[in-house]
């Protein structure tokens, strides 16, 4: 919204602290659902039918009453993803309030354009994100996880770096 403002809000402080929270938040958060897998008893075979090793793929081959872990693992998924979520919509809707100030039909037009591409790329990585690993185990598949993993992990990444 202040795009020449941009380098006295974003220095390399911020920007490091950002960085940090990302890749240090996550794994922490982490924690008390592999502790919680640690527990469960595993039993038949124990070939992983995916792409790589993923939390859901890992439930599927476990003997124990998964009920409580998806509980938690669902409590703890909306609460890691909704403020991300949430900033995220709170971010387009201002950038949707400055475009419909634009007095230019063509400005408008543009600043859409561009816009519209990266909601598409956003929609694609939360709606994906959210379809593999915030559903119970009981109502994932393999083949619906292979597919979702390759959309999650594959085309965004490439989208993001060609906007």
């Amino acid at each position: 919204c202040h795009p020449l403002r941009y380098t006295s809000i974003m220095n390399m402080r911020i920007c490091f602290l950002l960085a940090a929270l990302s890749w240090l938040g996550a794994p922490l958060a982490m924690v008390p659902i592999l502790f919680l897998i640690s527990q469960m008893s595993f039993c038949g075979v124990n070939i992983i039918n995916h792409f790589f090793c993923d939390l859901m793929t890992v439930l599927r081959l476990s003997c124990s009453d998964l009920y409580m872990l998806e509980m938690v693992i669902f409590t703890f998924g909306m609460s890691i993803a909704l403020l991300p979520f949430v900033l995220t919509i709170t971010s387009y809707s201002y950038i949707i309030l400055v475009i419909m100030r634009i007095n230019s039909t063509e400005g408008k037009h543009k600043a859409f354009s561009t816009y519209s591409s990266h909601l598409i790329v956003v929609s694609m990585f939360y709606g994906t994100a959210i379809c593999l690993h915030l559903r119970p185990v009981s109502m994932s598949s393999p083949a619906t996880d292979k597919l979702f993993a390759l959309l999650y992990t594959t085309p965004i990444p490439m989208l993001i770096l060609y906007l």
